[in-house]
């Protein structure tokens, strides 16, 4: 049986940085299992710029940032990558492995888990009508694009204003479709500021807020859909249908880490972010298993995907070598206005990163971080939910706190 000290599953982002974390932190013997042709993950369809301005401090495409990133463990005989293979099953920390050589087994003494995470769709949305060609994912759409060449279709409407879905809007406008418009269920935009401005606003795209598909009709080829008006409470209002001429319909309505290999694990999910709970090493709950990256809650950026695989590749290295944390596990609570925290618990005695998401839009606010031995409020001029928050403890923050630390929003 092949053995390795530590075995990440996934080659994208948060792959890639866990592999040069664990490196930088003592390991020599790390194995990358990526199930496509080459490194990078999504990255590699991703061909418009806006990445790596946290990391390298310049901007970069989906393809340029991959291959930065790569060239910094490329020539490292430390780290192995092998491709095309699938790993079928965990069982403890022996991961079979199917690749072009063949099935085998692959034994670890720590996994990190950055298998990304998958778009959810049509049939998680229960659009009405037929089964018709010209309703695609935005990924999809982007894939067959951006690698292929192929464009999906002419007269597109696009269902969520997540990232991808915005940003496939000006791209389809460039490749010379024409975008109808873009409905979004709530009454915000769930993409950045910058791509609401930069991929519809400058090319006059309508967006929908508070709209829904509703259906979509033709038989062997999309004709049209039905867009409807929602209320506050997100149902249909009667009578606000209008049906709209369209080819092609891409669905950019959320997406869904992809943890399939740790259900029967038995690793503990979070039902707000559908991935693992961890604490503050990345530590799943069960004993050696590491989650990062969009495996672990949905990242708006590149870098911080990136940032936070470093940071479980490091943590996983400690693991490995016999390192653990001093002192009890202090639990996060979320509360007012907070949608989920990662990570969930920590451990006192550093400086500390939390991550977390809002359930709403809120003005002018503060954020507020009290428990038994620290009581703090951090201003800010406006919080949406499509963009994360990040926060840092320092260790002095943290040095009296006992017990659980909560958090909330108030405006």
């Amino acid at each position: 049986m092949d053995k390795h000290q530590l075995v990440i599953i996934g080659g994208g982002s948060a792959g890639i940085a866990a592999a040069l974390g664990a490196y930088e932190n003592g390991l020599k013997d790390i194995l990358v299992i990526e199930r496509e042709a080459e490194y990078g993950g999504i990255l590699q369809q991703c061909i418009h710029n806006g990445f790596g301005l946290h990391t390298f401090n310049e901007e970069l495409s989906g393809p340029a940032y991959a291959e930065k990133y790569y060239s910094l463990i490329k020539d490292n005989k430390a780290i192995k990558f092998i491709y095309e293979a699938a790993v079928t099953k965990i069982e403890g920390k022996v991961l079979t492995v199917l690749s072009p050589e063949g099935q085998q087994k692959i034994e670890a003494e720590a996994i990190v888990l950055s298998t990304g995470c998958r778009e959810r769709p049509a049939g998680a949305i229960g659009l009405k009508g037929n089964r018709c060609e010209g309703v695609y994912t935005a990924g999809t759409a982007q894939k067959y694009l951006n690698k292929e060449g192929f464009l999906v279709g002419k007269k597109v409407f696009i269902l969520g204003s997540g990232d991808i879905g915005l940003i496939m809007a000006r791209r389809m406008t460039l490749e010379g479709a024409k975008v109808i418009g873009v409905a979004e269920l709530q009454p915000y935009s769930n993409g950045l500021a910058r791509n609401i401005k930069q991929c519809l606003e400058d090319f006059d795209i309508p967006l929908y807020l508070s709209h829904t598909v509703e259906a979509v009709h033709g038989n062997a080829r999309l004709e049209s859909i039905t867009l409807i008006a929602v209320d506050d409470k997100l149902k249909k209002i009667e009578g606000s249908e209008q049906e709209i001429k369209c080819d092609c319909l891409l669905l950019s309505v959320g997406l869904i880490p992809e943890n399939t290999l740790i259900e029967d694990l038995g690793v503990e999910l979070d039902r707000r972010t559908r991935g693992a709970i961890v604490d503050d090493r990345y530590m799943t709950s069960v004993e050696g298993i590491f989650a990062c990256g969009n495996a672990l809650h949905v990242h708006d950026l590149v870098d911080y995907v990136s940032q936070e695989g470093k940071k479980a590749g490091k943590a996983a290295a400690d693991y490995v070598l016999g390192l653990k944390p001093e002192g009890a596990s202090i639990q996060n609570v979320v509360e007012n206005g907070v949608s989920y925290m990662v990570p969930q618990s920590f451990h006192k005695g550093k400086d500390l990163e939390f991550m977390f998401r809002v359930n709403r839009v809120f003005k002018e606010s503060y954020i507020h971080i009290y428990g038994k031995g620290l009581d703090k409020k951090l201003k800010k001029l406006g919080i949406v939910p499509s963009e994360m928050q990040k926060v840092l403890l320092k260790k002095e923050d943290l040095e009296g706190l006992e017990g659980e630390l909560h958090w909330e929003v108030i405006e």
